[in-house]
């Protein structure tokens, strides 16, 4: 297997020789022949990374201990962290799975940018690949779900995938490498336990020349993965624009292809989105209707789907802004000076009498019962007017902020209007220049 694995590594990663790598090690059989694999081509500098999730309580302290000794064997540099995983995951409401996944590679990410390193290598092998693909085939997936793990992905380098299970095992016998056995691997508690010891030795029954075949057919679905790209790149030049940072997907011609909701899929998957079926039948929806994903809002506004990404708006309910305060930087950019003369005034700069302003100011989104006098027109108007006669959309509503004098009048509907009532003239005294980027 040494041998085959370096001809792999010449062929297909040239990229790490001579790189600063990090391997993420767990005590396992996997991981620890990765890492014997690497130190005999001695080709690159080797680090280790362990993380002690102590969800088996003694036996994850032993595996730290073990790793740790290896990795002085070696001669590697190791790192190491302690998880209170089960805790983590109570409180956030998940499972210990997840956010193990999510406390390892944040931790990579934190090892990376402070020790240099290139490139972090994971353990996954073709069995892993398989079982992937089986437990995606049982949630319902895309095809990206069907392509298998990347071998590449970011910094994140994978460079068991041709190897299977077995064939690890064997090279571990013959070179009397220790691992240690993780008891929960044999428990069908969690779906890939089920899948591995349930549902694949019946597979490879059937079919002893499983992993081959799987391999070739992930081959294929890849390819007809490029096809689909260059589909929808072509497809994305017609029927999307960007503005302001939002993109517009025009429904007229979306609903012109072939088979618009797998169209939508294919440009929006990348967006969390889960419920298509919603998402497809915005197409018909009344302006207004909109839909949220974990990271993105997406909106019907009559002649287009506007995708937006979603702000902590909660941390900013509302902003204070004392006076002499020269600049604000969240959640927008504020600066505030005095000036001797008025200039001419945009949709980012607004003059001010500041002898009229009461501090301090707030800055803050809509609230029921808001007007405004805007200026260049006459008399006031409620703030949900001006917003239905400007042609607001609903995304531009929930987007947009109020410079608010200390009795909460309107003083600039920033980057829109401002309100006359605090406007300056050429007979002020003192002129307070507000501008926005």
């Amino acid at each position: 297997m040494l041998q085959k694995f370096k001809e792999h590594i010449n062929i297909n990663f040239p990229f790490l020789k001579g790189k600063n790598l990090l391997i993420a090690i767990s005590g396992g059989l996997d991981s620890v022949v990765l890492t014997h694999l690497f130190n005999q081509l001695n080709s690159a500098t080797i680090a280790l990374a362990h993380c002690n999730f102590r969800l088996r309580e003694k036996e994850s302290d032993l595996d730290k201990d073990f790793v740790i000794n290896l990795s002085q064997k070696n001669y590697n540099q190791i790192f190491t962290v302690n998880f209170d995983t089960k805790k983590i995951a109570e409180k956030r409401k998940t499972s210990t799975q997840i956010i193990a996944r999510e406390l390892r590679y944040n931790w990579f990410k934190e090892l990376v940018k402070k020790h240099d390193f290139d490139f972090v290598l994971t353990a996954h092998h073709a069995d892993d690949n398989l079982e992937t693909f089986l437990i995606n085939l049982t949630r319902g997936s895309g095809l990206n779900g069907f392509t298998g793990i990347p071998a590449i992905n970011g910094n994140i380098v994978r460079t068991l995938l041709p190897f299977s299970r077995a064939e690890i095992l064997n090279y571990a016998k013959k070179n009397n490498i220790d691992w240690r056995e993780d008891a929960s691997n044999a428990s069908t508690k969690y779906v890939r336990n089920k899948i591995r010891h349930n549902v694949l030795p019946v597979l490879k029954e059937i079919n002893p020349g499983l992993l081959e075949t799987f391999s070739q057919s992930i081959e294929n679905l890849k390819e007809a993965q490029t096809i689909i790209a260059d589909r929808i790149e072509d497809v994305s030049q017609k029927t999307i624009s960007s503005e302001n940072d939002k993109l517009q997907i025009n429904i007229e011609q979306i609903k012109k292809l072939s088979n618009p909701k797998a169209y939508l899929f294919q440009l929006l998957k990348d967006y969390n989105f889960t419920e298509w079926n919603d998402v497809y039948h915005l197409l018909e929806a009344q302006s207004g209707k909109q839909l949220y994903s974990k990271t993105h809002h997406l909106l019907k506004d009559r002649t287009h789907l506007i995708l937006s990404k979603l702000e902590n708006n909660d941390v900013f309910k509302e902003v204070l802004i004392y006076e002499n305060l020269s600049e604000i930087k969240h959640p927008i950019q504020l600066t505030f000076s005095q000036v001797s003369e008025l200039n001419e005034e945009n949709k980012q700069t607004i003059y001010v009498d500041k002898d009229l302003l009461n501090y301090p100011l707030s800055l803050r989104k809509k609230q029921n019962g808001d007007y405004l006098y805007p200026i260049g027109m006459t008399g006031k108007k409620k703030l949900s007017k001006y917003f239905k006669d400007e042609k607001f959309s609903l995304l531009d509503k929930e987007n947009t902020w109020l410079l608010c004098n200390a009795n909460n009048a309107i003083i600039w509907v920033i980057g829109y209007r401002q309100d006359r009532r605090f406007s300056a003239t050429q007979s002020t005294k003192k002129h307070l220049k507000i501008t926005t980027l």
